[in-house]
């Protein structure tokens, strides 16, 4: 029989709670429930007013593993959905506001993925993001190297970068930005790809070369496009382990550079737990609206 839970008066019902989704640890699904209700006060803010899109793997990351865009089949209705514009014609999406609909959602065994606009402004990108991808054999620690010059290069801009793990191989970079569409964000984010691949061109590319790949960091400025989304702050990750896309201090970036050990930024769900009870959400400044950057 499946349990049913009240979670903020709503019931739920969770099942398959024993169900191992990660055997290389023997992680549950009972235990990935238990991460996403200790996280949400860090993680609900990053999903607030955002049509999510589902990378479900209800059979672990050895099982069947898709994307989910449009309202599942069986969504509650209490759970805040909204009609959003895509290029096939627009489609109603699942949009995670509280901690009941966060719970509902996590059972569906999926990562969380967002755009970099809300569903109450489409037309307006309020983040801009780059993700640090690193074809072997770079790593973590190569793209710790490239975070530290595009941090420093959009500081010249006026614009304030945070960092998190991607929760696999790479890094992601987060900025607020205000008064900018998302091509025009797009467009200066490739800019800035094409500046650090001038800059470090032993170490950078901006385009996604297979073959010019190896030993560099691809510098992914495409997710700015309104169409695309990025693994969300916190979200559990269809890998081998439970690992984490989690933010990092610019302390802990720097010191992987110096002394070039990609460990030091492999997050799991039990990292995660302790880092936000030390520290809070280190990507709070980014719901502060004073402090969102504008494009030159």
């Amino acid at each position: 029989m499946t349990p049913i839970t009240e979670v903020e008066g709503r019931r739920l019902a969770l099942s398959n709670l024993e169900k191992v989704l990660y055997p290389a640890t023997g992680f549950t699904k009972g235990e990935m429930l238990h991460y996403y209700v200790t996280v949400a006060d860090a993680l609900l803010p990053h999903l607030r007013d955002r049509a999510l899109s589902f990378l479900r793997y209800p059979d672990g990351p050895d099982g069947q593993v898709f994307f989910a865009k449009n309202v599942p089949p069986g969504t509650p209705e209490w759970v805040t959905t909204a009609e959003v514009p895509r290029s096939e014609g627009p489609a109603r999406m699942v949009v995670v506001q509280d901690l009941a609909s966060l719970v509902w959602a996590a059972n569906l065994v999926t990562e969380f993925h967002t755009p970099q606009w809300v569903v109450q402004d489409p037309e307006q990108a309020d983040r801009l993001v780059f993700d640090l991808d690193p074809g072997a054999p770079a790593s973590v620690v190569e793209c710790c190297e490239v975070a530290l010059w595009l941090r420093e290069r959009l500081a010249a801009d006026g614009i304030e970068a945070f960092a998190k793990t991607s929760g696999s191989k790479g890094l992601h970079l987060l900025a607020a930005v205000r008064g900018a569409s998302s091509e025009q964000v797009s467009e200066y984010a490739k800019r800035l790809a094409v500046e650090a691949e001038r800059a470090m061109p032993e170490l950078v590319l901006h385009r996604m070369t297979r073959s010019l790949r190896p030993g560099k960091v691809f510098v992914d400025w495409s997710q700015n496009a309104a169409r695309k989304t990025t693994a969300a702050p916190y979200t559990l990750r269809a890998r081998g382990e439970p690992f984490v896309s989690a933010p990092v201090r610019w302390e802990e970036v720097a010191e992987v550079v110096e002394v070039r050990v990609a460990e030091r930024l492999v997050l799991r769900a039990e990292d995660v737990v302790g880092r936000v009870r030390e520290w809070g959400d280190l990507l709070a400044p980014l719901f502060d609206a004073g402090r969102a950057g504008s494009l030159p």
